[in-house]
């Protein structure tokens, strides 16, 4: 019966640990986050500004990626896309904090508006539905601010 129940905790191990495995391989990576900002950045400038929101906003393309999605703010915060929740697209976010108070979005305006960078701040994840810490890579698109944010 002892083995038995040895055999029972190694398998539960193995299982906690695979699920810990899944879990991470569904998060997207700095790296990748980066590769898709510079690709979402390439089909603004090929597709136009209006098309490419339009395509950032729309869910299950190649804008979408796991956790990873493309967003736009304008100048103002005014949200112009977003890959995760296309509802807040026209909604103005500089007021918006995150779960410690942090006025992300208007950080993300000023930071793009000096050439681009990390901001790190909570949101909810779209795939664990819990908030949990966030880096988002922006850069300047023409007037707007896009970009890409990994979950940590």
């Amino acid at each position: 019966m002892h083995k038995f129940a040895l055999a029972v905790a190694a398998a539960a191990a193995t299982l906690t640990l695979a699920a810990a495995a899944q879990a991470a391989d569904d998060r997207g990576t700095a790296d990748e986050a980066t590769a898709m900002v510079k690709k979402a950045h390439a089909h603004f400038e090929s597709a136009g500004k209006d098309q490419a929101l339009k395509d950032f906003s729309t869910p299950g393309n190649e804008w979408v990626d796991r956790d990873l999605y493309v967003f736009c703010v304008d100048q103002t915060g005014t949200n112009q896309a977003h890959g995760a929740n296309p509802k807040l697209v026209g909604k103005n976010l500089s007021a918006l904090k995150d779960a410690n108070g942090k006025l992300f979005v208007a950080e993300m305006v000023e930071v793009g508006k000096a050439g681009g960078g990390w901001v790190d701040y909570t949101w909810p994840n779209p795939i664990t539905k819990k908030v949990e810490p966030k880096s988002s890579l922006v850069e300047p698109f023409g007037d707007l601010i896009c970009g890409v944010g990994i979950y940590k």
